[in-house]
């Protein structure tokens, strides 16, 4: 059974508590024990298994996208249609789609317990790098939604990377990241020309056009492996969040074979 269905099928208290709990607890008109589902290497046997971990990803993405929305004192249309493009994406059924936009409603709150959620995510993640730095891209576009990261939403992406352990200069190579991939489409609609193309995708892969064969299969390999769907779902990404990973697999492959055909190699 899923991590979905296991929910709905009466086991969530069990599998998670803390403010994460309490937040996927009240967007589906429920209330837990404080007791159950406590959060860390307790339950379930021992350690966090992955649907555990599910969960938590699916409470912390809404959640946290709705305060880095609500960051410059207003949620614009454009980050309402990145949010309803993340749920799309995901193919969220209609008790899931719910849960979402009440937890993304929830983020914007004034008593959010911002820090707390983070905290929780990144224990329950357990240094399961690759999975919180999908999840910290996901941030990321949410505050790139409107085409500007405002100085209030930048301060709150620096302080999810101070709780998940990303340095400023992982944020900074992160940001590029997901920008040059807004851009960049894999192919040349009219007015763009095949330079433009090119140079977006040596951003999107994180190397410049001095860089050497090698650097580029490097560069390539290392950001599939980042992105893999069934490594990241092995890892705890929900198996909703498949399509969202394999989107970013597709777009990291088009830009290493677009790089691959302007040098020959």
């Amino acid at each position: 059974m899923s991590w979905w269905g296991k929910i709905l099928g009466g086991t969530f208290g069990f599998m998670l508590g803390g403010p994460l709990g309490a937040l996927l607890g009240a967007s589906l008109g429920h209330q837990f024990d404080s007791s159950q589902g406590k959060e860390g290497h307790e339950g379930l046997g021992g350690p966090a298994n992955r649907e555990r971990i599910q969960s938590a990803f699916f409470a912390a993405t809404f959640s946290v996208m709705g305060h880095i929305c609500k960051a410059d004192g207003k949620v614009t249309p454009d980050e309402i249609r990145l949010a309803q493009s993340v749920m799309d994406q995901m193919q969220l059924s209609e008790d899931q789609r719910v849960a979402a936009k009440r937890l993304f409603n929830e983020g914007k709150s004034s008593t959010f317990p911002f820090k707390a959620v983070l905290e929780q995510f990144r224990r329950e993640c357990r240094r399961r790098h690759t999975l919180m730095q999908m999840f910290l891209e996901i941030q990321i576009h949410a505050a790139y939604a409107d085409g500007v990261i405002h100085p209030t939403e930048r301060k709150v992406l620096r302080d999810v990377c101070d709780v998940l352990g990303f340095s400023p200069l992982d944020l900074a190579h992160l940001e590029a990241l997901v920008k040059s991939q807004s851009h960049f489409t894999g192919s040349a609609p009219a007015g763009k020309s095949s330079k433009t193309r090119i140079q977006e995708a040596y951003d999107v892969l994180g190397i410049t056009a001095t860089s050497k064969p090698a650097e580029i299969k490097k560069a390539y390999r290392r950001l599939m492996s980042q992105h893999h769907p069934d490594k990241l779902v092995a890892k705890g990404l929900p198996e909703e969040m498949m399509k969202i990973a394999g989107q970013k697999t597709h777009e990291i492959k088009v830009a290493y074979n677009t790089i691959r055909e302007s040098r020959g190699f």
